[in-house]
C-alpha cells in the first residue's frame, strides 16, 4: 500500500522591515504611535479617512479607506497593545492582508528606535504585491512623515511642561 502523498508546502510569506529613531523617550513614542485618531492620514499628507470602532487598554480597532484612481482602497485593523514597547496588528483589506509587528528599544541620550516587521499574504484580490524594495521605501517615508510630527509634539509637551 502506498504512503498518501505529502501536502504540499506553501512558501513562507514575504517578511518586511523598516527602522525609525525618534528624538524622544520611549514611553512617549509609544502612547504617541498607538493613540490612531482620524486626523492620522494628515501626518503623512495623505487622503484616506479613518473610523475609530474600538478602543480599549489592550485593542484598537479602526478601519481606513482611501479613494484612489484604481478604486476604493479599504483596510481593517486590528491592533492588539503590548507597553510598554510592542503592538501587533492583523490588517485585513481590499487588496492585501497584513500581520505587523511593532517593537520599540531605547537608545542613547533618550531616543528610540522602532522596528517594523512585516509580513504579507495576497489573498487573490486585489492588484499584485509591489517589489520588497518599493513597499519599504514606502514605509520609510511615511514613518519619517510621522516621526517629524511626533517629535514636534514632544517638544511641545517638554516646553508645556516646563511653563507650569
Amino acid at each position: 500500500m502506498r504512503a498518501p502523498p505529502e501536502k504540499p508546502t506553501r512558501w513562507p510569506p514575504p517578511t518586511y522591515e523598516v527602522r525609525a529613531t525618534f528624538r524622544a523617550p520611549l514611553e512617549f513614542v509609544y502612547d504617541w504611535c498607538t493613540d490612531y485618531t482620524p486626523g492620522d492620514a494628515g501626518y503623512e499628507a495623505e487622503e484616506y479617512q479613518r473610523r475609530i470602532l474600538k478602543r480599549t487598554t489592550r485593542e484598537v480597532v479602526y478601519e481606513d479607506l482611501e479613494d484612489t484612481n484604481d478604486g476604493w482602497f479599504w483596510t481593517r485593523h486590528v491592533v492588539r497593545l503590548h507597553p510598554p514597547n510592542w503592538w501587533h496588528s492583523e490588517s485585513v483589506g481590499s487588496h492585501r492582508v497584513y500581520s505587523l509587528d511593532y517593537r520599540l528599544s531605547r537608545l542613547p541620550d533618550g531616543r528610540t528606535q522602532l522596528v517594523l516587521t512585516a509580513r504579507r499574504a495576497p489573498y487573490g484580490v486585489g492588484g499584485k504585491n509591489p517589489p520588497k524594495a518599493t513597499w519599504e521605501k514606502s514605509v520609510t517615508l511615511a514613518w519619517k512623515k510621522f516621526g517629524r510630527a511626533l517629535e514636534r509634539d514632544h517638544r511641545k509637551s517638554v516646553r508645556g511642561r516646563g511653563s507650569s
